[in-house]
């Protein structure tokens, strides 16, 4: 596995680069050697922020924590990217993603294998609007997300609020 290490308003130590990839080690049987993490660590006032990303052949593993230690958050931050990699086992095994020998060691993931169950199914008309009116739209609905036909690509966005206040906006990659 390829690893990135980025500080965002901090200058990173060598030793906090070399804890981030030997507890990142741990995950090297699961992801092949041509997966993609990236840590990015953010400083601000009193709060440590530590993000990783795993990206390999389209799978997406994402956590992110924040503690007043940057050693803490990245423990957490390890602890539930576990979580989620041992959630998503089963799924993974079955569209063949990740071979169904890989051990998956249970003192790293303390919570059982969860099902997804659809209970609701919305259909609705998907206006061609820009991304600011989609989040006007969404505001005045007092959701977190909303869908919409973007006006310049006539691609199916979303425009999303973040934890931090801001908006996000998500566009499907070329074929």
């Amino acid at each position: 596995m390829k690893i990135t290490i980025v500080g965002r308003k901090v200058n990173l130590r060598n030793n906090f680069k070399e804890l981030a990839e030997r507890k990142l080690s741990k995950f090297n049987r699961i992801f092949d050697e041509d997966a993609e993490a990236t840590v990015t660590v953010t400083v601000e006032r009193n709060r440590q922020t530590v993000e990783i990303t795993i990206k390999q052949r389209g799978m997406i593993y994402r956590a992110e924590e924040t503690a007043l230690e940057m050693n803490d958050a990245l423990d957490e931050v390890i602890s539930a990217l576990g979580r989620q990699i041992r959630r998503n086992k089963t799924r993974l095994e079955r569209s063949k993603k990740v071979s169904p020998d890989i051990d998956f060691p249970d003192a790293l993931y303390d919570e059982p294998d969860e099902e997804f169950h659809v209970v609701r199914t919305k259909s609705f008309y998907v206006k061609v609007m820009t991304p600011e009116e989609a989040i006007l739209q969404m505001n005045m609905l007092g959701h977190e997300f909303f869908m919409f036909r973007d006006d310049a690509s006539g691609e199916i966005n979303v425009v999303y609020r973040r934890k931090d206040g801001d908006y996000g906006l998500l566009v499907p990659e070329g074929k």
